[in-house]
C-alpha cells in the first residue's frame, strides 16, 4: 500500500470514529480537525460515502456530513407514455 492509500484509510478511520460519536459535521471542519489535504480529505469521503456509511449534502464550497444514510423517499411511479397517448 502506498503513502496516499495509508492516508486515505487513516483519514476514513478517523473521521469515522468522529462522526460515529458527533453524528454530524462541516467538510472544513472534518479538514481543520484532522489537518488534511483537500486531497486526501475528498477520497476518504468519497469512500465512505461509497460505503454506505456516510451521507454528503452540498453547502455552498462545503459538504454536510451526516452519520448514516438517509432513507430514500419514495417517487410516485410516471405515467407510461402510452397510457397518456390514449388519453388525447
Amino acid at each position: 500500500m502506498n503513502p496516499l492509500q495509508e492516508n486515505i484509510e487513516l483519514a476514513s478511520t478517523r473521521i469515522s470514529e468522529y462522526l460515529a460519536q458527533h453524528k454530524t459535521a462541516s467538510s472544513w471542519q472534518l479538514k481543520v480537525m484532522f489537518r488534511l489535504s483537500s486531497s486526501v480529505l475528498y477520497l476518504a469521503l468519497g469512500s465512505l460515502n461509497q460505503q454506505g456509511k456516510i451521507t454528503l449534502e452540498a453547502d455552498g464550497i462545503n459538504y454536510n456530513v451526516t452519520w448514516g444514510k438517509k432513507p430514500v423517499e419514495a417517487v410516485a411511479p410516471a405515467a407510461s407514455v402510452a397510457s397518456v397517448a390514449e388519453s388525447m
